[in-house]
């Protein structure tokens, strides 16, 4: 495995590391093809039922290695950076039936913050920032933060954000309706613990339904999404879970999910 992704799983739960501490975590070519192999080692192993993607060291993840896009010889052009590294990985944070959770250790800027900002849970302590630093250097934003950042906090806000390239923090954050919840430092680790394993014990095969849902909301008619509703609770009514969480209710007791 590469050094530069790090991966541990416990009680159900996969943890990918970011691994290139000494500069911020940005991606390189060899990372961002390294997490993406991991994305799909998690998707396959059924032992897995929440994936959860942190960094190393002070910070979450600057988005792109700066050194490489301007060092000739490593360049691999923004083409190949963004059809090959960032959107296939953004793909497939959205598309893994598993939900998935970053734990925002520390920054999170350009595609890191937007990587974080596509995962089903964003989970962040009080002394973390966000930023849509791509402004300061005359991008564009990427990593589809031009699709999620305007639906979860709205049009005018996200407009504002990208172009001035502010520093938010963690609670403004967690306000305005960017992230799930802010922790305080000391609470971060057994916060992300406790909401990892909750998910790894829930109805895995119902909790990538509603995954599907959510997406295919982004762009359904209402009918259509009604449909797929009904179709999808149809699928969820047959699964062995449905079984075990009736028969817990009935019995009084706390069901024993499988994710099947």
């Amino acid at each position: 495995m590469s050094q530069s992704i790090q991966k541990e799983i416990h009680n159900g739960v996969a943890t990918l590391t970011l691994n290139r501490p000494e500069v911020f975590n940005s991606f390189n070519r060899e990372m961002a093809l390294a997490f993406q192999n991991e994305l799909d080692a998690c998707e396959n192993d059924a032992s897995v039922r929440a994936i959860v993607i942190t960094g190393s060291g002070k910070a979450f993840c600057a988005g792109q290695d700066l050194k490489e896009v301007t060092t000739p010889d490593l360049n691999p052009g923004f083409k190949k950076i963004l059809e090959e590294h960032y959107n296939p990985i953004i793909t497939r944070v959205r598309a893994i039936k598993k939900p998935i959770i970053a734990a925002v250790n520390g920054v999170a800027a350009g595609a890191g913050a937007n990587i974080a900002l596509a995962c089903d849970i964003v989970i962040a302590h009080e002394k973390v920032s966000f930023i849509q630093a791509f402004s300061k250097i005359g991008l564009v934003p990427d990593s589809a933060g031009t699709f999620f950042l305007p639906r979860l906090i709205g049009f005018g806000k996200a407009s504002a954000l990208m172009m001035l390239g502010d520093k938010v923090s963690a609670t403004d954050a967690a306000e305005m309706g960017m992230i799930y919840k802010v922790t305080s430092l000391e609470n971060f680790q057994t916060e992300i613990k406790k909401v990892a394993v909750t998910l790894a014990q829930m109805p895995t095969k119902a909790l990538g339904m509603t995954k599907q849902l959510l997406n295919e909301s982004m762009g359904n008619t209402l009918e259509q999404q009604l449909a797929l509703e009904s179709k999808l609770q149809i699928e969820a009514a047959s699964s062995e879970d449905y079984a075990e969480g009736v028969a817990a209710f009935v019995e009084k007791r706390k069901p024993n999910f499988k994710g099947q």
